[in-house]
């Protein structure tokens, strides 16, 4: 049976009120509760996520991170500085016009 997307985001809201709860009273983020919130806070996206998704087709602009390195899909030209001032320029930012 499919979750509702309603009631998916108040499990969300609450995953994250009880993460700031957790991080707020922890000595640090290594502290059981503070990752147990955030098991919680990451299962609880993956539930709405997938109940919206199922609902409207639609997905959300978020990725859970999981924690392990992935550097194959880091690609240092995504962040290339020069490129995004030339593209603030009138005329689409090329010099060569």
């Amino acid at each position: 049976m499919a979750t509702e997307p309603r009631a998916a985001l108040d499990r969300l809201i609450a995953a994250f009120e009880a993460h700031l709860d957790a991080v707020g009273s922890a000595a640090d983020d290594d502290a059981p509760a503070v990752i147990a919130a955030t098991n919680t806070l990451a299962d609880a996206f993956e539930t709405y996520d997938e109940a919206l998704y199922d609902a409207h087709g639609v997905d959300t602009p978020f990725v859970v991170y999981d924690g392990e390195d992935d550097d194959e899909d880091f690609d240092d030209d995504d962040f290339d500085d020069e490129e995004d001032e030339d593209d603030d320029r009138p005329g689409g930012g090329d010099d060569d016009e």
